[in-house]
């Protein structure tokens, strides 16, 4: 990836680098009012630039992510030693004690392969509640910068078909737009680290929830909760794949409590109304957003289906999610696709086991 502003190698300033931030972390800059300027400031990482953490920021992964133009995420947790980790019992979303912070930076691989980042996320855990920060990355690639503003940038990618390099405009959201997908309840709050997301469903050292118990951040004894497929996978269900993928890429405001709560279009992995799920279910407002379709989701009519409409477009006011993509992704319209097509053309035929 090559920041076509910057013009410059990203590769050789790399290789030149001296590291930037050494920890340990400095909890202070996670709780104490004000905004750090520098993603260094935080002590997150032994070597900043290569993304390497300190030993108390564990890294983790989810098995289905938000599609963010196609950008690679590295996804990390930092808990205070000695705190507590609970869980939600509506969704099994982690619940973080007070200074823990969620660290995820979005990036792309270079021609030679070399990952580029080009901003770092923070949700902050302060008492006052949870803070989103986005800091964007230095032109050099030693360090981020705070950018409250948001910012946008013509990058070159490997965005296209079968993985080829283009060119386009990515957007880094504003501290605001941040609540747009974080929003719950009118509080700000993690969206991906469920036990359902974090779960691989192996009984090896690769599942992280396993690992996380030995080391005593996670109880010994948790609920019983369905693993979330990878829905990149034919391991799984055509209908839990669809599910997992609109759970993580639309729930965060297709849920009871978010944003999109006046839709009665609820998208979460535990949904089990189908017509909250949109199956024959009408849009409450008619207007363009509807492309003249009559459902959310027409069974057996991917085509003739709002949802999928939404999906395939990036023309402002109609495209779903709003934020966080300027291009399709193809892969998950396939998915729903075909989804929407496997589904019995017949109201009141279709089971929570079915989807």
């Amino acid at each position: 990836m090559m920041r076509l502003l910057v013009g410059l190698s990203g590769l050789a300033l790399i290789a030149a680098y001296a590291p930037v931030a050494m920890g340990p972390v400095q909890d202070a800059a996670i709780v104490e009012k004000g905004f750090p300027k520098k993603l260094s400031d935080y002590g997150f990482f032994a070597d900043l630039p290569k993304q390497v953490p300190v030993d108390s920021v564990r890294p983790y992964t989810l098995n289905a992510a938000l599609f963010s133009d196609k950008a690679e995420k590295r996804r990390f947790l930092y808990v205070p030693e000695g705190q507590p980790v609970s869980f939600a019992e509506r969704d099994g979303l982690l619940e973080l004690p007070v200074g823990s912070a969620l660290i995820k930076t979005f990036g792309y691989d270079n021609a030679d392969g070399v990952f580029e980042p080009i901003e770092t996320r923070l949700l902050l855990h302060r008492a006052d509640g949870w803070l989103a920060l986005p800091y964007i990355w230095d032109a050099d690639g030693m360090d981020a910068t705070l950018k409250v503003t948001g910012g946008r940038f013509d990058i070159d990618a490997p965005v296209g078909p079968a993985g080829a390099r283009q060119i386009f405009t990515y957007s880094v959201p504003n501290k605001n737009q941040c609540k747009g997908c974080h929003e719950r309840d009118g509080e700000v709050t993690p969206i991906g680290p469920k036990l359902r997301n974090l779960d691989n469903g192996m009984a090896d050292e690769s599942n992280q929830i396993g690992r996380w118990q030995q080391a005593g951040l996670l109880p010994d004894i948790l609920p019983d909760y369905p693993v979330m497929p990878r829905f990149d996978s034919d391991s799984a269900p055509i209908g839990t794949r669809a599910r997992a993928y609109l759970d993580i890429n639309c729930a965060h405001c297709h849920n009871r409590q978010g944003p999109a709560s006046n839709s009665g279009l609820y998208l979460s992995y535990q949904e089990s109304d189908n017509t909250a799920l949109g199956l024959y279910k009408r849009p409450v407002a008619a207007g363009r957003g509807s492309g003249g379709h009559e459902f959310a989701v027409h069974p057996g009519h991917p085509d003739s289906s709002i949802m999928l409409y939404r999906m395939s477009t990036t023309e402002p006011g109609i495209a779903m999610p709003e934020l966080g993509r300027s291009m399709n992704d193809e892969q998950g319209v396939a998915l729903i696709r075909e989804w929407i097509a496997s589904l019995e053309p017949a109201r009141g035929a279709i089971s929570k086991d079915d989807l």
